[in-house]
C-alpha cells in the first residue's frame, strides 16, 4: 500500500466514524462546525454564536434547536446544550502533536456537508488574536485545508482521536486549532456546567502605539511607555474612575503595561473586583482605582 493508499483509507475511515461526531453550527450566517462533546453537548468556537439560542445540524441531516449552556468570549469557546441523539462524542488524545505528525481536519460549515481535509503538524505553540483582541497562546498550526465555516471543528490524527479545535486561518495555507489537553478538558468542563468566562471590561478603546505617539509630540508631551486612552464609554467601570480621552495608561496593579496584552493580563487578575492603574494625564501621574460589575456592561476594546 502506497502512502496515498493508506491518506485515502484514513479519510474514508475518519469521514465513516468521526464524522457522525461532527455537526453543523448556524444555518444563515455566522455559520460554522462543533464537536459532540458528551451526551446532550456540543463544543465550537464562541464566534460561530450569535445569542443564546443556535442551530445545530447533525451528520445524518437532523436540525435541533440548542441553548448556549456557557462561552468564553475571550478563549473563543462555546458549549452548546442540545439533543444529540446518537451521535458519539469524540475520544481526546492523550499524547502532544508534533511537528511533521499527520492530522486531519473535518467540518460540516453550517450543516451543508461533511468535509475532511489531510495536513501535517506544522507548529506547536503558535499563538492569535481572540474575537476581542486578546491573545490566545499555546495554539497548535496544521496545514489541513479548511473552507470558510470550518472554524469549531476538529482535527484529528489517524486514529481519529481529538487533537484541537479549528480556530484561526494564519496567511495562506496554515490554520490554528485550540490544542485539546488537559487544560481544554477543565475549561469545557465549567463551561459545560454553565460558568461562562466574563473577563471584566474597563470600556476604552485605545490608540495604536503610533498614534499614541504622534499625539503626545503634537501637544509637547515627552514620549512615555503605556496605552493611550482615546475613548471612554459612558457609565463605565473607566468613566466612573474618572479616566479621560488622552489619560496614558502606564501601570496596572503594579505592572508596567506596554501593551494590550499586558492590560487584559491585569483584566483576567482582577476577576470582577477592582484594579489599580497608573496614569499620564499630561504630565501629572495619578493613580485610578477601577471598580467592576456595577450598572452598566459596556462592550467595547477592553
Amino acid at each position: 500500500m502506497t502512502v496515498f493508499d493508506e491518506i485515502q483509507s484514513s479519510i474514508t475511515r475518519l469521514a465513516e466514524g468521526a464524522g457522525s461526531s461532527v455537526v453543523g453550527i448556524g444555518q444563515r450566517w455566522g455559520i460554522g462546525s462543533g464537536i459532540v462533546l458528551s451526551e446532550g453537548r456540543v463544543l465550537t468556537n464562541a464566534h460561530n454564536v450569535r445569542g443564546s439560542e443556535v442551530t445545530v445540524t447533525f451528520a445524518d441531516g437532523r436540525t435541533a434547536e440548542g441553548t448556549v449552556a456557557g462561552h468564553d468570549i475571550e478563549g473563543d469557546l462555546a458549549v452548546i446544550e442540545v439533543d444529540t441523539g446518537h451521535a458519539p462524542a469524540l475520544a481526546w488524545a492523550t499524547d502532544a502533536p508534533a511537528i511533521g505528525l499527520p492530522v486531519f481536519a473535518l467540518s460540516n460549515p453550517g450543516g451543508r456537508g461533511l468535509r475532511v481535509t489531510f495536513g501535517t503538524v506544522s507548529g506547536i505553540d503558535r499563538s492569535f488574536r481572540g474575537p476581542r483582541g486578546t491573545r490566545i497562546t499555546g495554539s497548535l498550526e496544521h496545514t489541513s485545508p479548511l473552507l470558510p465555516g470550518s472554524s469549531g471543528g476538529p482535527v484529528l490524527d489517524a486514529a481519529g482521536r481529538l487533537l484541537g479545535i479549528n480556530t484561526n486561518r494564519l496567511g495562506e495555507g496554515f490554520y490554528l486549532a485550540i490544542p485539546a489537553d488537559e487544560a481544554l478538558r477543565g475549561r469545557v468542563d465549567s463551561l459545560a456546567s454553565g460558568q461562562s468566562v466574563e473577563p471584566p471590561q474597563l470600556g476604552i478603546a485605545i490608540a495604536p502605539g503610533h498614534v499614541a505617539r504622534r499625539m503626545r509630540r503634537a501637544v509637547g508631551l515627552p514620549d512615555a511607555e503605556g496605552l493611550l486612552v482615546h475613548k471612554v464609554v459612558d457609565d463605565s467601570p473607566a468613566s466612573r474612575a474618572g479616566l479621560a480621552r488622552g489619560d496614558l495608561i502606564v501601570a496596572a496593579a503594579g505592572q508596567p503595561v506596554r501593551s494590550v496584552d499586558d492590560l487584559h493580563g491585569a483584566l483576567r487578575a482582577a476577576a470582577g473586583g477592582t484594579l489599580e492603574l497608573s496614569v499620564l494625564r499630561g504630565t501629572d501621574e495619578r493613580t485610578v482605582q477601577v471598580t467592576f460589575g456595577e450598572a452598566g456592561q459596556p462592550t467595547t476594546e477592553v
